[in-house]
């Protein structure tokens, strides 16, 4: 799907004249443009203005289909009559700046965001199988005596190494009993034998995150380990079979959470189930008991159960997936089966 197709999805949206788009991800979802100071004016006929400032404007000039302004104050150059602004975007002092009587509205591009089109889609494996060799590449690397920090460095400088733009967030290393701890920074803990290790990383790869994690056993792990893996490696399989196009959020996270639950560790497991993937490492739909709404077809999403023993630690599973009407896609493919280094 091309930049104009998006703004033409966006503009046939839309009950007021335009709307003015000032929130970069979506910025650049709908222009190309990745900027820290631009917007866009989408109007109802499907015609679109781009502004920025001189540091960007060459670049904004080989976006398609968009007329270019040059400008420091984005937001002022572009605004119209009865155009609505991003609500979840634009501060009280801007609003009031530009005259404080604007329609708002939220979160209708991020909303056009969770389908994909097969460009995103591509990215998105292509992140998602970096990720995979990653893992597999420093896996093998993982020793007594190195830290939760130096492993961390480990799986990022090897993204990058193989052709990532980056990493998609601050990877997480928790080890022992720092596993307890589901987004646990990492330190100077060096890694012990007797240590269940949760890795949870992404690469980023043409502005698309992949997100995985994975737990491993350093030494021959304990029963109490061995059995609390294979207790979140069967959510996470039942949490990925619910996944399917009209399948609701809320089912989903149930399909998982009730197994957690039955094994009496309904406490020790409080986070969602899974999120969105995209442009952003975290965005919608998101997956939880509280959560509403189903999934469309091709909408990448995690899935992400654990469970957490304070002063033990814990163990996590995530894949990156796609929904399909006949169920998911798989985008991170290395072995759930508990690997022992």
């Amino acid at each position: 799907m091309t930049y104009v197709e998006r703004r033409l999805r966006l503009a046939s949206s839309l009950d007021v004249p335009a709307l003015l788009v000032t929130r970069p991800v979506n910025v650049r979802y709908l222009t190309g443009l990745a900027s820290s100071n631009a917007a866009v004016l989408v109007r109802q006929d499907g015609t679109a203005a781009l502004a920025t400032d001189s540091r960007y404007i060459q670049t904004a000039r080989e976006c398609p289909g968009l007329d270019v302004i040059e400008a420091r104050d984005v937001a002022a150059a572009l605004l119209s009559p009865g155009a609505a602004v991003e609500g979840h975007d634009m501060t009280v002092d801007d609003y009031r700046r530009l005259g404080g009587d604007m329609p708002v509205l939220s979160g209708q591009v991020e909303e056009l965001r969770t389908v994909k089109d097969e460009t995103e889609l591509d990215a998105l494996r292509h992140a998602c199988a970096l990720t995979d060799e990653v893992f597999a590449d420093v896996a093998g690397r993982i020793a007594p005596g190195r830290t939760e920090r130096e492993i961390a460095r480990m799986l990022e400088f090897r993204m990058l190494e193989l052709g990532a733009d980056k990493p998609a967030f601050d990877s997480i290393v928790a080890a022992g009993p720092n596993g307890a701890i589901p987004h646990h920074a990492p330190g100077d803990r060096p890694v012990q034998r007797g240590d269940l290790i949760t890795m949870d990383f992404g690469a980023l790869y043409r502005g698309y995150h992949a997100d995985m994690t994975r737990t491993v056993a350093l030494g021959e792990p304990a029963g109490w380990q061995r059995e609390l893996y294979e207790l979140v490696r069967a959510a996470q399989r039942a949490g990925r079979e619910a996944v399917r196009a009209g399948a609701s959020a809320h089912d989903i996270d149930a399909a998982a959470r009730d197994l957690i639950a039955d094994a009496g560790h309904a406490e020790h497991f409080e986070h969602g189930l899974g999120h969105g993937v995209g442009l952003e490492i975290h965005e919608l739909p998101f997956l939880g008991p509280d959560r509403t709404g189903r999934l469309k077809d091709r909408v990448p999403i995690t899935v992400e159960p654990g469970v957490y023993l304070p002063g033990r630690g814990g163990v996590r599973i995530e894949d990156t997936l796609v929904t399909r009407a006949d169920g998911p896609e798989l985008l991170t493919l290395t072995t759930k089966e508990l690997l022992v280094l």
